[in-house]
């Protein structure tokens, strides 16, 4: 149950005005003895509407134990009370709101205008001009502050009356400003689809609370929105109409479809959601001319949200572009005899290519989109050096780039070439867009892309946008790893459609004799089992049944066995990685034992957020893009310090130290283990992973081969063959509805 604290506000210790979050001393109402400092006052922290000496005010929140500071109230709701009597009113004039006013002058009005001092100046600001000998300048001031203030702590507090947090409040309040409550009253699951952190759940829950019906118009079209951004989700780019009506009704827990048909005729009249008519095809198979003519086949209902519309239909258009128009590159080689080329190049390099390897460099100088496709140990970056080495031996400016910025560093690494995110090569802009675009392209003949089966359609849309119709894209990747966390199957779609000229390398170039990572990883690819007897000095299976008994050995494994075996840092070198975040043997449970042992030591500077402890020492992930920080979803990093006076953190992510203020904390997760999603783009020296029929909904084959390729030196799994044997069986990927592969066939 939350508690509540009231009292006067004697100090404001520190006040963010960027998100909110405060630390002040309260004269309370109450005695609290554990809490109360020498001089009576109490600590209140927490994301709170900005509040002045003097002013009483009502906390509703918990009490927590800091281990620098003690007990502290963490508020989730603060409420101004207006001080009534003439001693509180003088102090809260005086206490700073206006440049000018102190205690003589805040006496001197509340002599004139009494106990009625702040009614006066809520309805009749004028008035305050009546009083003797106050400045009129000064008067003027105080009654437009006082105006301005009283604007925002009325929607603060109207929306904090709807059970609405300070930290939201102060988001939405920043998103509306005056016209708060006229939009919230109006449509609250606005709320859903403009400030950022309210889905479509916390919007219903503040609607409900107003009383608006479950089967409300504006409750069943935003539902229709939240349906299809929870299939956003989960890869989609569109709906077929009567999956989304299904999804739609489940979600919103309505009985009858038809009213639902009826808003969903509505939102797409007014071009708030799209319709296309799409043929379905198989992601591999190519459909014939009387497939799409003879009716063999009915036609898709897709249903989409106008930005995966706009970006499917734009990736068409500028792909087709692309591939249409010739470039300097082709015009420098088109009298190339191709033999002899490469294998001068080869010998001025000191390497050696496969057939295959060189038709993978002929195609990317040749054709205008290719991609270069392979497993681990195949080939792929070598072949890329070998590009790289004809782009500059023709002096032809190119870009290498990858979706997450630990994949652009070991880009960098392996081919030494400066190398970059996508995100930060377009140069993404305060407003959300991207400084590179169709008006600015980036002055290049090639951009060679790798981690490609990462790109989700949005990110591809980007880059095509940046991309001169002239310039060539090589994508290079795995197609065989899990596809990318956001919309869409990009790499997929661009191989299946045959606008690219696509090289798979199949021959494996680095595999040692006594090395079983990269053959079990083309074995499990294959749908065979990997070889588990133990006898190689890299691959090793645990057969253990208990989930508990897995944590505990796994625990163990990271703790002693793996650094004793193979000197591997137990923290920095190792990476955990499980297919489900619940369970004895999944992420969280796992990320709380590592943490224990790893780095427990409670005489450690922590900060607490919730459930959640944070230590100095912490493996730490992002979750999200934030490029205001320059840190992106995927990067680790660790927990450099810890600064109690304002509970934020310094994180150093890779060599770059990064300031999180407590807000900030959501968007980050501990990292001694992650999921396999979030895991691709990277390598470790290590992998350790959980591997059991408990995880049985996340047993497939592309998840347990995408786990065992982020292994450079190791791989530990600790599980039974049982579970191992369905993984390796079950490639039923689930189907991902894209219109891309329809769009660019044609």
């Amino acid at each position: 149950m939350p508690e509540e604290i009231a009292g006067a506000i004697e100090r404001i210790t520190y006040y963010n005005e960027e998100n909110g979050y405060s630390v002040v001393k309260i004269m309370p109402e109450k005695r609290y003895p554990r809490a109360q400092a020498r001089d009576g006052t109490v600590t209140v922290v927490g994301t709170l509407p900005q509040l002045n000496e003097g002013e009483d005010a009502q906390f509703i929140g918990e009490w927590v134990n800091d281990s620098r500071y003690g007990r502290q109230f963490r508020a989730e709701q603060a409420i101004p009370i207006a001080p009534t009597s003439a001693k509180g009113i003088i102090n809260y004039l005086s206490s700073g709101i206006v440049k000018g006013i102190g205690p003589r002058t805040a006496e001197k009005i509340v002599n004139h205008l009494g106990e009625e001092t702040i009614a006066v100046l809520d309805n009749e600001p004028e008035r305050i001009h009546e009083v003797p000998g106050l400045k009129p300048q000064l008067a003027k001031n105080l009654a437009e502050i006082w105006t301005k203030n009283r604007v925002m702590r009325n929607n603060m507090i109207y929306l904090q009356g709807l059970g609405i947090s300070a930290k939201i409040a102060k988001r939405i309040w920043d998103e509306y400003r005056e016209q708060t409550q006229a939009v919230i009253s109006n449509n609250p699951y606005q709320l859903a689809q403009d400030v950022f952190l309210i889905g479509f759940r916390k919007a219903d829950e503040i609607a409900r609370g107003m009383g608006l019906q479950r089967d409300d118009p504006h409750r069943l079209r935003a539902g229709l929105h939240y349906a299809l951004n929870e299939l956003a989700g989960q890869g989609h780019t569109y709906s077929p109409r009567e999956q989304l009506l299904e999804t739609a009704a489940d979600l919103l827990g309505v009985d009858d479809e038809s009213q639902l048909t009826v808003a969903l005729k509505g939102q797409l009249s007014a071009g708030k959601l799209m319709e296309d008519q799409l043929a379905p095809a198989a992601s591999n198979e190519p459909v014939s001319l009387g497939d799409l003519l003879g009716g063999e086949t009915q036609a898709v209902r897709a249903i989409y949200l106008p930005r995966f519309h706009r970006a499917e239909t734009e990736v068409n258009r500028l792909l087709r572009n692309m591939a249409g128009n010739s470039s300097m590159i082709i015009r420098d080689h088109r009298k190339t005899q191709w033999e002899r080329y490469l294998a001068k190049l080869s010998a001025q390099n000191n390497v050696s290519l496969s057939p295959l390897q060189q038709s993978a460099v002929r195609a990317a100088l040749t054709s205008k989109v290719s991609v270069l496709t392979g497993g681990p140990g195949t080939g792929k970056t070598t072949t890329v050096q070998m590009l790289i080495n004809a782009l500059l031996e023709g002096d032809h400016p190119f870009k290498l780039a990858s979706p997450t910025g630990r994949a652009a560093k070991r880009l960098a690494e392996t081919t030494g070439v400066d190398a970059s995110t996508i995100h930060r090569m377009l140069g993404y802009a305060p407003d959300g867009g991207f400084e590179h675009d169709e008006s600015d392209p980036l002055p290049i003949d090639m951009l060679v892309v790798d981690e490609a089966s990462m790109l989700d359609l949005w990110l591809f849309h980007s880059l095509l946008k940046a991309l001169q119709p002239t310039a060539h894209l090589l994508l290079v990747g795995d197609v065989d790893q899990l596809p990318s966390v956001g919309a869409g199957n990009v790499l997929r779609d661009v191989i299946d459609s045959g606008i690219a000229s696509v090289t798979r390398l199949d021959q494996i170039f680095r595999q040692h004799d006594s090395s079983h990572i990269v053959s079990n990883a083309h074995r499990i690819n294959q749908g065979r089992q990997p070889v588990s007897d133990n006898q190689s000095n890299d691959f090793y299976f645990f057969n253990v049944e208990d989930p508990e008994a897995v944590a505990d050995n796994i625990v163990e494994i990271v703790r002693t066995k793996l650094s004793e075996r193979g000197g591997f840092d137990p923290i920095e070198d190792i990476q955990v990685i499980a297919p489900m975040y619940r369970g004895a043997a999944g992420v969280n449970n796992l990320n709380e034992r590592l943490q224990s042992e790893l780095n427990g030591d409670p005489r450690q500077a922590q900060l607490k957020v919730g459930s959640r402890v944070f230590r100095v020492g912490d493996k730490v992930m992002q979750t999200r893009n934030n490029y205001d920080k320059d840190v992106f979803n995927g990067d680790i990093g660790f927990i450099h310090a810890i600064d109690h006076s304002d509970n934020s953190l310094e994180i150093d992510m890779d060599g770059s130290y990064v300031h999180y203020d407590l807000s900030e904390t959501s968007d980050l997760m501990h990292a001694y283990c992650i999921s396999t999603h979030r895991s691709q783009g990277s390598e470790y020296p290590a992998v350790v992973m959980p591997i059991l029929t408990q995880h049985y909904m996340m047993l497939q084959r592309n998840l347990l081969y995408t786990a065992i390729t982020r292994a450079k030196r190791m791989v530990v799994l600790v599980g039974t063959r049982k579970a191992l044997h369905i993984a390796v069986k079950n490639n039923n990927v689930a189907q991902r509805h894209s219109g891309l592969l329809h769009r660019l066939r044609g």
